[in-house]
């Protein structure tokens, strides 16, 4: 079996004070100040930049991703890698196996042939029943220890569509400088030295701190071995003062998050959910996280669906604490996926992010209770049917980890 897992989660590096004899959970990173954030927002921006950075590197090219399938962006990804290689460039690509059906057999030698050390993440394989759902669904690209990126997005043309850019997955992105990559390196490290026989020689990550610097922390989710996303965001919109606006392709949320974003509203929090409209990818999703909608807006929580294209975005806001990167507000990603975010403490960032939901929740419909309440009983029965279907897969989920 391929553990869930990549992180040794006795190697916690930071402390939390005790509370009347209750110890605190400890994250795995600590907060680190001194570093530059910078916002990106859909691929046709974060792709070049993310292009450029690999033509640019000296020693190596870390990328960790879940989908990557053959196309025009993977093409021009793959040609960077190769040309990195002739360089003298370690270049270690560490993709899902499962996100990455995708990639042709041709693409898959072009990248071996050319020097790229190439290795997939829990390969599937009809034994395993359901240990092939621990899936890496992590988004990471890092260079020389110096710069990474993190998002939501994968190398595939859904993210800058070559005929149709109008239709392109909304997607955000965050490019990392500063003291916070020695954590993701670490992150990129450990889950290659678990799963690939040759161990990942790499040099010391000395970011050099930022003058007038952000402060940063890398969260992680590892199936239910280690869940510092969730419990970071369970704080957050707890202790939120004017906001909790939260974004998410796949919306299926737990009665804990439910309950937290309903005091939250309750107490006087401007909290707010953007999540897909009628595109998405999978409409099944969408339905089954809809039921819960009634719930929500009855207490004060105000929802936007976004409507020119999918949103596929996974950020969070909560005052001047924000948060980006691979993991959706779904049960289903924190039981079985491996997810990391990059979380940033600074009223610069947490403005950035701001302006760009607001640019979002006008390109959206806000679904209001008395409105909602009308929607047709067909729309009432998908919502039923998926709902239970959902159900059905948390309990199948629940006996397995049970064992």
């Amino acid at each position: 079996m391929v553990a869930a897992s990549g992180i040794n989660l006795e190697k916690v590096t930071t402390k939390q004070p005790r509370m009347k004899s209750k110890i605190l959970p400890k994250y795995l990173f600590p907060w680190r100040p001194g570093n530059r954030f910078e916002l990106l927002v859909d691929g046709r921006r974060f792709f070049p930049r993310m292009l450029g950075a690999i033509e640019g590197a000296r020693h190596h090219v870390l990328l960790e991703i879940y989908l990557f399938e053959s196309g025009v962006v993977a093409q021009r990804f793959i040609d960077a890698f190769v040309r990195a290689t002739t360089r003298g460039v370690a270049v270690k690509l560490l993709l899902d196996d499962f996100g990455a059906l995708g990639l042709t057999r041709h693409d898959r030698d072009t990248l071996i042939q050319g020097g790229v050390d190439l290795r997939f993440y829990n390969p599937i394989r009809w034994r395993k029943y359901l240990r092939n759902m621990f899936r890496d669904h992590r988004k990471l690209l890092i260079v020389d220890g110096e710069v990474a990126f993190v998002s939501g997005a994968g190398i595939t043309d859904e993210f800058d569509k070559p005929e149709h850019p109008e239709r392109s997955w909304r997607e955000t992105a965050m490019l990392i400088r500063g003291p916070v990559l020695k954590d993701w390196q670490e992150l990129f490290a450990d889950l290659w030295n678990r799963h690939v026989p040759e161990p990942l020689d790499l040099p010391p990550t000395v970011a050099p701190v930022v003058d007038d610097g952000m402060r940063g922390r890398v969260t992680i989710a590892s199936a239910l071995a280690k869940q510092d996303i969730k419990r970071s965001l369970y704080s957050r919109a707890r202790h939120a003062q004017r906001r909790a606006w939260i974004a998410t392709a796949y919306f299926v949320p737990s009665r804990k998050v439910r309950r937290v974003l309903k005091q939250a509203a309750q107490r006087g929090v401007d909290v707010r959910l953007l999540l897909p409209g009628p595109y998405t990818d999978h409409p099944a999703i969408r339905h089954a996280g809809r039921r819960f909608y009634a719930g929500l807006l009855r207490a004060g929580v105000r929802i936007f669906e976004y409507q020119p294209r999918f949103l596929h975005a996974k950020t969070a806001l909560c005052d001047n604490w924000a948060a980006i990167g691979s993991s959706n507000l779904d049960r289903w990603n924190l039981r079985w996926n491996l997810e990391a975010n990059q979380e940033v403490d600074d009223a610069r960032f947490a403005e950035a992010a701001r302006a760009m939901f607001e640019v979002d929740f006008q390109n959206s419909v806000e679904c209001l209770y008395q409105d909602w309440r009308r929607r047709p009983w067909h729309a009432r029965l998908r919502e039923h049917l998926w709902g239970r279907v959902d159900m059905w897969l948390e309990a199948l989920g629940r006996r397995k980890n049970a064992r």
